[in-house]
């Protein structure tokens, strides 16, 4: 798994490449921990790239949701895959999330 940040006027645009599961998820942890700081912005959660996520991978989604909505920002998942799309419809993340 691997995670590439960066930071667009006030947008922190989060590139998630490879496969988001437990072990994955607790590795990028640290990072994303990171991002409740920019949490008051709009983060990008580009996962154009990402292959496979898990119910770990999907607590750090809601986790980074929460704390911007505690800070009054927004978090956009973009460009998800079929296959992740399925599993936002079934766990009903698509309706948290605004989805690009």
């Amino acid at each position: 798994m691997e995670v590439k940040i960066e930071r667009e006027n006030a947008q922190v645009i989060v590139h998630l490449i490879g496969r988001l599961d437990t072990p994955a998820s607790l590795e990028i942890a640290p990072q994303m921990n990171e991002l409740t700081e920019a949490a008051g912005g709009t983060i990008v959660l580009d996962c154009s790239q990402l292959e496979y996520i898990s119910s770990s991978g999907l607590r750090i989604f809601l986790s980074l949701r929460k704390a911007a909505g505690e800070k009054g920002g927004k978090v956009i998942v973009r460009s998800i895959t079929n296959d992740i799309r399925n599993v936002f419809m079934m766990t009903g993340f698509l309706n948290l999330f605004e989805i690009q």
